[in-house]
């Protein structure tokens, strides 16, 4: 009886370990390898052919000065974006918290509004309302150009409307878990608002507040569409961009590559040391209502004013897009308002051909990108809950790396694999390519797709895994069920509502994917829903009614992944958003 159990604990321990192998190896192809290749690239001559090591290309990069000049941009704009995010979500996430005022729970649904429209979306909308001859300057009767001679601004403002939520969404969790006991104990000794705010509750959330920061920072810094539409070109994601041209002969875009992966690791990284190294523990968590107190009064109505004008400015990039939608072409120009209004170019969205297409084509990438994500989420979140095997650690920084590396690096990883073996010219698979007279990226666009929206999943499964009890999976096996039977009968039924609110989350954002489809679709044939956007905005006459007809329809699609994913996982939410 000793030596069955101990076979089958060994045989248990063998197909662990066996599961995390493989889990790390499907991580490395799809994760790693592709990343590695844009390094080594960036350290030779021919990068497709890895001839020709030399150190000089990454010399070359900082003594251009302009591609210097774009990366001192894109940290500027990554810095001011994030200290404005931070600025408007925590005094919000403060309120939200400890208080309770008139119009609480319409304003708690309402800061999730920003996310429903990505930001380079947004900014065709905030050029109208902004531009020299839009609708501020008609209403003020002034012709400033907010996105000509300010456009680092104008990207700035856009990208924290649009981000913030993020930083409040974690915020706001590490907020809710603070036992209002230790605030107070601070008060009844005299300490007051300031005071215990300032060494008593951000010290405690700041793991919270640098998880969400973290994503901020990243995503401003890589951030390719909302520059490009503001025509903003003097920043490292744009010049990326641009290189793809020469990516088949020049080491350039590597380098360029490689020095803004660094960059952003080491902000990353210092940030971690400075906001995020150090924790406090608690004794206890919130668990009394009394801990919410009651502005009444003018302080109510204040509270209430604060969370109304943000919305406000928030929602206007999308007041924008939507009144573009509707205007008639040409009909939107020195005036506050359209002159006419029409729905044409919401059928133009659904029916003209590149639209059409476009939308088919995201549908059949994000549908199967999400499939291999739960797929793959089920089988890392079993692994990391319900296992002790030593490498857990690993596969949970790979699958949320993600996260941390930037969406541009990732997606010039996947050109620079489309390049090599065994892709590329005289290969096996030289008919899978991105660029090329007759490229086929569609499985880069898949798997790209799929291991950026993979941590979504991941986290919504662990989540739910830790739960669910594991005795519930134990029961079943005794009952003389295997244990894939038992998971599959018995573990992922009790943890649906999760899986489906990552999937729809993993859905929605994989629709409306910018940095890998602006990249790797190079023909129309092949462009997903977010490159069509941009095409039709860098089209003349009726085309920035048509983008932005088309970014109506991505508005209404996450708008109703977000709210179900929402009720799904309540206040469990901001934790996907945590790299």
């Amino acid at each position: 009886m000793v030596g069955y159990l101990v076979g089958m604990r060994w045989s248990r321990l063998i197909s662990q370990y066996a599961l995390l192998t493989s889990l790390l190896l499907v991580l490395s192809a799809l994760l790693l390898y592709p990343i590695a290749l844009t390094l080594i690239g960036a350290f030779y001559e021919n990068p497709t052919q890895a001839t020709g090591f030399t150190l000089r290309n990454i010399l070359l990069v900082f003594e251009n000065p302009i591609l210097v000049g774009g990366m001192v941009n894109s940290l500027k704009i990554a810095t001011m974006t994030t200290i404005a995010a931070c600025a408007i979500a925590l005094p919000l996430a403060v309120l939200s918290t400890r208080y309770r005022f008139p119009g609480k729970g319409v304003f708690n649904a309402l800061v999730l509004v920003p996310m429903i429209l990505p930001p380079f979306v947004g900014a065709i909308g905030f050029k109208m309302v902004f531009g020299t001859q839009g609708a501020l300057n008609t209403l003020l009767g002034t012709e400033v150009d907010f996105v000509g001679s300010a456009q680092l601004a104008g990207v700035v403002v856009v990208q924290a409307l649009s981000l913030y939520p993020i930083i409040y969404l974690n915020a706001s969790a590490a907020l809710a878990n603070l036992d209002p006991a230790l605030d107070e104990s601070a008060e009844n000794l005299g300490a007051g608002f300031w005071r215990r705010l300032l060494t008593i509750t951000l010290p405690l959330v700041r793991p919270g507040i640098f998880a969400g920061a973290t994503i901020v920072f990243i995503w401003s810094f890589t951030e390719l569409g909302t520059p490009l539409v503001f025509e903003y070109r003097q920043v490292t994601s744009v010049q990326i961009f641009d290189g793809l041209k020469e990516v088949e002969r020049s080491s350039e875009p590597y380098a360029l590559t490689l020095v803004m992966l660094t960059v952003a690791l080491s902000c990353y990284g210092l940030g971690k040391w400075l906001l995020g190294g150090q924790s406090y523990a608690m004794f206890a968590k919130a668990s009394r209502a009394s801990g919410e107190g009651v502005l009444a009064g003018w302080r109510g109505w204040l509270a209430t004013g604060l969370f109304a004008a943000v919305t406000m400015a928030a929602v206007l990039p999308h007041v924008g897009v939507v009144l573009t939608a509707l205007s008639g072409t040409g009909q939107w120009y020195r005036s506050v308002l359209p002159r006419e209004f029409t729905i044409a170019h919401f059928d133009q969205a659904l029916t003209s051909d590149l639209a059409s297409s476009a939308i088919t084509m995201s549908l059949l990438l994000a549908s199967v990108a999400v499939a291999i994500d739960l797929f793959l989420g089920v089988l890392i979140g079993y692994v990391l809950v319900r296992t002790q095997v030593w490498g857990r650690g690993l596969l949970d920084a790979l699958c949320m790396l993600p996260l941390a590396v930037p969406g541009l690096v990732m997606a010039f990883g996947f050109v620079a694999l489309s390049l090599r073996w065994p892709f590329g010219k005289g290969n096996p698979l030289e008919a899978l390519s991105v660029v090329g007279s007759d490229p086929n990226p569609v499985p880069f666009l898949i798997a790209a797709y799929a291991i950026r929206r993979l941590p979504y999943i991941v986290r919504a499964t662990v989540a739910g895994l830790q739960q669910t009890s594991g005795q519930l999976e134990e029961a079943a096996m005794n009952l003389g069920a295997s244990r894939v039977t038992a998971v599959r009968r018995v573990i992922v039924p009790l943890i649906a509502a999760n899986l489906i609110a990552g999937a729809l989350l993993a859905f929605s954002f994989a629709m409306l994917e910018v940095s890998d489809s602006l990249i790797l679709a190079q023909q129309e044939r092949h462009y997903p829903i977010t490159k069509a956007i941009f095409a039709f905005a860098n089209r003349l006459a009726d085309g920035p009614h048509v983008a932005a007809a088309m970014g109506v329809w991505g508005m209404a699609l996450l708008a109703v992944t977000l709210v179900g994913a929402s009720v799904l996982m309540g206040k469990r939410l901001g934790a996907i958003f945590r790299a």
